[in-house]
């Protein structure tokens, strides 16, 4: 990418402000998944080891602009200290003068945890006051939450704008990954899509049937291409929106291919009866939950032979287990794949987690939203505000911090 990286700033004993992606899922005060927070410890320690004074911020769930208990960094800041071996300073608020105040009293070991920057209505706003005092607070600027990078808030693109900005080594390399995917991919170049909504997915469809050499669907988005071509579709789960989008992509399908056979259920239950389909058509009174064992050998197939896959979206409701074959079918299959294997989605990324199989692929993005507007072309506002490059030319994540961002 052609922004400066974290490598590129002198930090030493300079305050540094660190967007990361600290939302996490958090229960009875622990962290129950703390996948983020370990992606981001490369970054952190680079700063550390290079003497910086790092001061962290994230948000965390969707409190509405105000302080909420629920959502409080406390238990993030737990969890941080356990990982990460050093001092982790939890402050009860994110601006002004108690937050000034502690960090000149600061004895610089460890870092500095920042409240919950949703609790904040300046946050979302990207208010320039709020992003004044994020600004007071650091020297320098690193953004390290690619998972925030496509929302133009204001500590991902307000303080930016502000101080120096730089791109934390996990945001690095999601660029690096995904833009491989999208410009320069290994031939040929796979990609599956599942998920329940066409329209969440539309610019990715529209991009990738055209560099694309096969486009697996699965998920109840299927549902809208079968309804688009008069096919039955039961009680399942129909975007209504997504059937006039499903029309205009069949126009020219290219390597779109869509499930032959599904798992149907009678309720969208663990407990559910649960049959085979004949073909695709669901009759009344059922439900599509899964792709069937055809779908899934066949699209096995398809990704055993791809130089590059990109993988977004679950095959059906795999967190019901009667139904999670497919989605487990083609987890195994991209985790087995000899090309280049990058998937993308909290869904995919959390049933790899399941199914034991997390560290068998070449990327897991950390990105929901931004790794889907990466892939159509967009250009992500927290991406696009940062230094760039003396020369414009690409960085790459190499060496010793490639192999640890994972």
């Amino acid at each position: 990418m052609n922004k400066r990286g974290v490598r590129d700033l002198d930090v030493g004993g300079k305050r540094v402000l660190v967007r990361v992606d600290f939302n996490v899922p958090v229960k009875d005060g622990e962290v129950t998944d703390d996948t983020r927070i370990r992606r981001a410890l490369p970054t952190i320690r680079y700063l550390l080891q290079e003497g910086a004074r790092p001061v962290l911020i994230s948000h965390l769930g969707r409190p509405k602009g105000e302080p909420d208990q629920k959502y409080a960094m406390d238990p993030v800041a737990t969890r941080l200290q356990e990982l990460l071996g050093e001092p982790v300073e939890k402050l009860d608020a994110a601006v002004g003068p108690e937050v000034e105040e502690a960090l000149d009293d600061w004895d610089g070991q460890g870092v500095v945890l920042l409240e919950n920057s949703r609790f904040y209505p300046g946050e979302t706003k990207n208010d320039p006051e709020f992003a004044d005092q994020l600004a007071a607070l650091a020297d320098r600027y690193v953004n390290d939450a690619f998972g925030a990078a496509h929302r133009a808030h204001a500590t991902t693109v307000g303080v930016a704008g502000l101080l120096p900005a730089y791109a934390g080594l996990l945001l690095e390399r999601e660029v690096e990954e995904l833009t491989r995917v999208r410009d320069d991919p290994e031939r040929p170049l796979v990609v599956v899509l599942g998920g329940a909504k066409v329209t969440d997915k539309i610019g990715v469809l529209e991009r990738f049937l055209e560099i694309a050499d096969e486009v697996l669907i699965g998920g109840a988005m299927c549902f809208a291409f079968f309804r688009a071509q008069g096919i039955g579709t039961g009680d399942s789960l129909v975007e209504d929106e997504g059937i006039e989008m499903a029309k205009g992509l069949l126009r020219d399908p290219r390597g779109l291919r869509l499930p032959t056979d599904l798992v149907l259920g009678d309720s969208f239950s663990a407990d559910a009866e649960r049959r085979p389909s004949e073909g695709v058509e669901v009759p009344a009174g059922w439900m599509g939950l899964d792709v069937g064992p055809e779908t899934v050998g066949g699209y096995s197939e398809a990704i055993a032979g791809a130089g590059t896959v990109l993988w977004n979206g679950p095959m059906g409701a795999f967190e019901l287990e009667p139904f999670a074959a497919g989605t487990r079918g083609v987890a195994e299959a991209v985790a087995e794949a000899s090309g280049h294997t990058v998937v993308g989605g909290g869904d995919s990324a959390a049933a790899l987690a399941e199914f034991g199989l997390a560290d068998r692929v070449d990327w897991l993005s950390t990105g929901g939203g931004a790794s889907l507007e990466l892939l159509e072309g967009k250009e992500l506002p927290g991406v696009a505000v940062l230094l760039e490059t003396a020369d414009g030319g690409q960085r790459i994540a190499g060496g010793v911090e490639r192999e640890e961002v994972r």
